[in-house]
């Protein structure tokens, strides 16, 4: 069934006339002559200039981010969602729309208590739901309809208010230029009161995916409904501190009925206020829902249109109608209309921070024809905030545990979004700041950190070097996965490609911490060299590097000499010899070998250490062994305890004389239940490679798993300089 013109409303019947029918509400009737009474003609006027200053703001912000996107369906919500991202956008999205559903129900009630003024035995509850029944009957009919009720709703609303100006009053009782605060209020408390008169610039902005050009109905919409209901209350206060002193205004909320010739013209007023009030929310909260919906963030039942031609969302409607049905019978409400208020604020403080961080982070992709200052938005994220600490506090603070719980809830869903946000330029900004910053601070041995290459191919061929990068990293470091081919690049690209998706995948579904990278090279060892020159970014160059073993015949030259350069280029080389038939063991036991007076020992410690703080490995118990023959076994114990005290760790040492055998069958004996061994590689001189490679066979050459270290860092790696 093919839909009609969903894109249907203009400037004036999509956005400025739901704005002023929600602003032009029952406060303006019912709570301006109490503001003037209690703040006086001029503190009413600050309480005016400074709630529309906050939304005036909120509508610039709105206006620049909506002049930035193509809004789709769920005004407020879908701008948020697709700055802030999608789990921020449904925590504001969810209560916004249970807010917009309960308002429903509000302002039906403030209608039925208003007939009581006129019928005091009248039926509230039961004409409460009559209105609900109609009102959801023709948003189920259609938004065009509910336009054209809104057409005579607005009519008689105008009709009232220039029944009030009709009459001669027009200067201001001098006993209203005062104050007089009822006991219990100040200002900022009769501000509370008059604030939610302003906080209907949702309700054009909910149309927005029925507009037929966003960018410029929202703006022009919102902007010319603020000015024109900012002047229509201007002079509702100047003319109401006309007709009555303090006492009257404060204490008769309809004593513009007895001065006006047309009494029951503002009742009609009133009655439209709210009437209209009601309306507009039964037909926007349904699109916030059905918005919802789209993006997966509650059912998509909730989102069907039912039949409808031009995408009505029928069931929203539906929905909608039983919360405000509910509402209506327990109409228990002062709390909640508290809240209610604080959800749109808090609506209002997050498009503003939206706005201000993609003005401030000047993403390429923000380029709205309607721009704001950064800190103007700032300004009203501020003052969105003041005004909630004015209203309530308390609640406040719950409505923000509430969003919060929200936030953690779809953040644990992983909810998948096809669009960018306002967080990647944030975090990009971050960190090109944070880099400049470092580029040209010294770097010292206290705030090392490991960024580690490791050179693994595909990681599933060789998960133990990839558990054990892992284990390195701990939150600390920066661990970059290497899968090396070595060909020609316009043979092996796709190839490349197709790696690198797979190492991505495999990431994600074991979530590992690390970057992939997949490098097409014309040779193995050269490449590898390269690639360790070339893997920087300012103050963060790799600084250690990992590789699997390959000490057999000409593959063990290569690796020596490798190892050697490597040295010469500043990386620590690390060595990871895998015993497949032990692993890893329980992960009770990791012995360091001591060599001496050598470079390795701080690095082989910081390992040691850093492996000790993982999950897997909390139980572990380190222990350091040495060998020395019995005449130095004292001093080099003392040496060794004095480094192990000044590195803070708690280790077993394990001394041992080296009279009649060969160290390594000693160490490798002392060692054999160790589930890693941890010792120092020599540095691999040229010519000496062989050499090299026998002492390294000879050493390991038990099933065991044994991790070679050789630090390039100065001696005193993980101890305290000397004073």
């Amino acid at each position: 069934m093919e839909k009609g013109n969903i894109r249907r409303f203009g400037t004036f019947n999509g956005v400025f006339l739901p704005t002023t029918l929600s602003i032009l509400g029952v406060i303006l009737f019912l709570r301006t002559g109490w503001t003037i009474g209690s703040a006086g003609l001029f503190g009413a006027i600050s309480i005016l200039f400074i709630a529309v200053s906050i939304s005036l703001i909120t509508a610039l912000s709105i206006s620049s981010l909506s002049t930035n996107i193509t809004v789709g369906e769920g005004g407020i919500y879908y701008i948020v969602s697709r700055s802030l991202g999608i789990e921020m956008g449904g925590s504001i999205g969810i209560p916004l729309y249970i807010s917009q559903a309960i308002s429903v129900s509000f302002y039906i009630l403030g209608f039925t208590e208003s007939l009581k003024w006129l019928i005091p035995d009248i039926n509230t509850i039961f004409v409460a739901f009559f209105i609900l029944v109609i009102f959801t009957v023709i948003a189920y009919i259609g938004a065009d309809f509910a336009v054209k009720v809104q057409y005579v709703i607005f009519g008689i609303l105008l009709l009232a208010i220039l029944s009030i100006f009709i009459t001669p009053h027009w200067i201001p009782l001098k006993e209203n230029f005062s104050f007089h605060f009822p006991k219990g209020y100040n200002f900022w408390k009769v501000f509370a009161v008059f604030f939610p008169a302003v906080t209907g610039i949702t309700a054009g902005v909910g149309m927005s995916g029925e507009l037929s050009n966003p960018e410029k109905n929202i703006p022009k919409g919102i902007l010319y409904a603020i000015f024109f209901t900012t002047i229509i209350y201007l002079l509702t206060i100047i003319k109401f501190s006309s007709i009555a002193g303090y006492k009257g205004l404060i204490n008769s909320p309809l004593i513009v009925t007895h001065i006006t010739p047309f009494p029951y013209l503002v009742y009609a007023g009133i009655w439209s206020a709210t009437l209209s009030s009601a309306l507009t929310f039964v037909v926007s909260a349904p699109r916030t829902l059905q918005a919802l919906s789209k993006d997966r963030i509650v059912p998509k039942f909730f989102g069907k249109n039912l039949g409808s031609r031009k995408d009505e969302p029928r069931s929203g409607i539906l929905i909608t109608f039983i919360i405000a049905g509910v509402v209506i019978l327990t109409s228990n409400l002062n709390s909640v209309a508290i809240m209610i208020t604080i959800f749109f604020l808090i609506t209002y403080g997050l498009t503003n921070l939206a706005c201000g961080l993609e003005s401030l982070i000047k993403n390429p992709s923000f380029r709205p024809k309607f721009k704001v200052a950064w800190w103007l938005s700032f300004i009203g994220v501020i003052a969105t905030i003041g005004v909630m600490k004015v209203i309530n506090t308390l609640i406040t603070v719950l409505s923000i545990i509430f969003l919060l719980l929200l936030y953690i809830l779809l953040r644990k869903r992983e909810l998948e979004q096809t669009w960018g946000d306002v967080r990647e330029g944030f975090w990009f900004s971050l960190i090109r700041s944070s880099l400049f910053k470092l580029q040209h601070k010294k770097k010292t041995l206290h705030n090392w950190r490991p960024n580690v290459m490791v050179f693994s191919g595909m990681p599933e061929n060789r998960l133990y070097l990839v558990k054990f990068a892992n284990w390195l990293g701990k939150g600390n470091g920066i661990i970059t996965l290497f899968n090396i081919s070595t060909g020609e690049v316009e043979r092996l690209y796709k190839d490349r490609e197709k790696s690198l998706e797979e190492m991505e995948s495999f990431i994600m579904e074991n979530k590992l911490p690390v970057f992939p990278e997949v490098e097409i090279v014309g040779d193995l060892t050269e490449g590898i060299k390269t690639i360790s020159q070339a893997h920087r970014l300012g103050y963060l160059d790799s600084n250690l590097v990992l590789l699997g073993w390959g000490l057999e015949g000409k593959k063990g030259l290569r690796l020596s000499a490798l190892i050697r350069e490597l040295c010469l280029l500043g990386k620590n080389v690390i060595v990871l010899k895998y015993a497949p038939l032990k692993g890893f063991g329980n992960k009770k036991l990791i012995d360091i070998w001591w060599g001496g007076r050598g470079k390795n020992e701080g690095l082989m410690l910081y390992i040691a250490y850093i492996l000790s703080l993982n999950r897997e490995w909390h139980n572990v118990k380190l222990r350091v062994l040495n060998v020395s023959p019995k005449s130095k076994i004292k001093k080099m114990r003392e040496f060794i305890n004095d480094r192990l005290n000044q590195a803070k760790i708690n280790t077993e040492l394990v001394m041992l004389s080296d009279e009649h055998e060969n160290p390594f069958e000693l160490l490798n004996r002392a060692s054999s239940n160790a589930d890693l061994i941890i010792a120092g590689m020599q540095y691999p001189s040229r010519h000496r490679e062989k050499v090299f490679l026998e002492n390294l066979n000879q050493a390991t050459n038990k099933d065991l798993t044994y991790l070679l270290v050789r630090s390039i860092e100065i001696e005193e790696f993980f101890f305290e300089e000397n004073p």
